[in-house]
């Protein structure tokens, strides 16, 4: 006779609070978004006031100058230097047991590529090119990849035919041709068309509807489409209007422009977080507190819980409401903290960057910045996230100064940034008649005590988008 068995088993999982998520959330949002999320939180909280930039510091806030009411502190209290030195909870529930894991150098490139991807999103030729290098395609078909995508406009549109790009690549129009049957297949869905038509036909074959009274309402009537003109599609198709209409709002739902999902918007302003600056020959880490709003618990509603003619609910609510506000002011002290250790921490480790500029950026991995504020990595990609920081050569991104890298005969190190940039000087300083190649460079390179492949610096190259030697090459009239 078959009986149930009860068994009791223990699992350990994690819960963020509404108060953690939020912390979390003014931890990583940028300078200007962290401004609209105050002024939302001001109009959610009624405890909270803002206060004139000159009656009060947002480091005395943060001390606590509001005086707060007596309440327990274990009620669903958060202790912010515990939460955010602890954040490797959150991220992988394996984390314990690191300590016995032995990490190949394929595997430490991976996982310093997962915490680099938390701080930048890639761009669409990235995308397609990290998705094209997990297919099977041959090499010649490859080869053809990084062409068609450079044919791509900001749509996602081919720009040049398969021809063209075939001559360009110097490969056979059936190698382009394939390539490009695969890079329509890739995502967004709708990608490498030529035209409108072809890409809203693209995502429903990609659907499996390639048979569907939508597609071949875009194949067969993509005129009478274009007008509108139903009746006239219902007739020519022998279809039910209330059936035309259900395949026209199904074109409707495509993206008639699949590549401008990933396009930047170059017109957004940008607010550097921190400025680093020599002040007296001294440098200096100057955080940039201009544009967020002073807070502090209003002295009203701490007197209001003085009063007992309130109800329990009443005071429960506004115990509530001042928790939250409290928990708020912590977090954005916590945000300026964590960006202030972080920024005087790159000042050290990248001073010859500071001092003379790119030629002197060093390799630099989150791990390292990580390990010296005793905090987790991930809390590291969350606080540089989408943030600025002023320096003598221009606002740049706090991740500009993450990068892998090489080292000299001599053991300095080189960051692969500075190498690119050596790379780019050198090309732009090339005489266009006798252009340099990839070898040439390498040897440019050695000289400066560089030790690169010939592979990479093509690598690199591509990436800085010039062009081959024999693109590049000019030819006297």
């Amino acid at each position: 006779m078959a009986t149930d068995d009860l068994q009791q088993v223990q699992k350990q999982t994690v819960t963020l609070s509404l108060q953690l998520r939020k912390a979390l959330k003014i931890l990583q949002v940028p300078a200007m978004e962290l401004r609209s999320a105050i002024l939302e939180e001001l109009q959610q909280n009624p405890v909270l006031e803002e206060l004139p930039l000159p009656e009060l510091s947002l480091s005395e806030n943060a001390q606590g100058n509001d005086s707060q009411e007596a309440e327990d502190p274990q009620d669903g209290e958060l202790n912010f230097e515990d939460n955010f030195t602890g954040l490797e909870y959150l991220d992988d529930e394996n984390d314990f047991h690191k300590e016995h894991v032995t990490h190949t150098a394929q595997a430490e490139e991976r996982r310093q590529y997962f915490f680099n991807s938390l701080v930048s999103e890639p761009s669409l030729q990235e995308h397609l090119i990290q998705q094209a290098q997990q297919s099977d395609l041959s090499a010649t078909e490859l080869k053809a990849i990084p062409y068609l995508i450079g044919s791509l406009d900001d749509r996602g549109f081919l720009t040049n035919d398969y021809a063209a790009i075939a001559q360009l690549a110097q490969l056979s129009v059936e190698a382009v041709e394939r390539a490009g049957y695969l890079l329509k297949t890739l995502d967004p869905p709708g990608i490498g068309a030529a035209n409108v038509q072809e890409c809203l036909l693209s995502q429903l074959q990609l659907q499996g509807k390639g048979d569907s009274l939508a597609a071949r309402i875009l194949r067969d009537h993509y005129e009478l489409l274009l007008r509108r003109r139903l009746p006239e599609l219902a007739q020519n198709l022998s279809e039910d209007p209330h059936a035309i209409q259900k395949a026209v709002e199904t074109i409707a739902a495509l993206d008639p422009a699949p590549g401008r999902k990933f396009s930047t918007d170059h017109n957004r302003i940008i607010v550097p977080d921190v400025s680093v600056k020599k002040v007296d020959g001294q440098w200096r880490v100057v955080l940039n507190n201009d544009y967020i709003p002073r807070l502090r618990i209003s002295s009203h509603y701490k007197h209001l819980l003085a009063k007992e003619d309130l109800s329990s609910k009443e005071k429960a609510y506004i115990r509530e409401k001042i928790k939250a506000g409290h928990s708020l002011i912590d977090s954005i002290a916590q945000r300026q903290q964590t960006l202030e250790r972080i920024a005087e921490y790159l000042l050290g480790a990248q001073k010859g960057f500071f001092e003379e500029g790119l030629s002197k950026l060093r390799p630099l991995k989150m791990l390292q910045v990580a390990e010296a504020l005793k905090v987790h990595e991930t809390t590291i990609s969350r606080a540089i996230a989408d943030k600025y920081i002023e320096t003598p050569w221009g606002v740049v991104a706090f991740k500009y100064f993450f990068t892998s890298g090489f080292k000299r005969n001599s053991g300095e190190a080189v960051s692969r940034t500075s190498v690119k940039d050596t790379i780019a000087r050198l090309i732009e300083n090339e005489d266009p008649f006798h252009p340099l190649a990839d070898q040439d460079i390498v040897a440019h390179l050695a000289q400066k005590a560089i030790k690169v492949a010939r592979r990479t610096v093509a690598k690199y190259r591509e990436e800085l988008g010039i062009l081959p030697t024999y693109l590049r090459r000019q030819y006297k009239p």
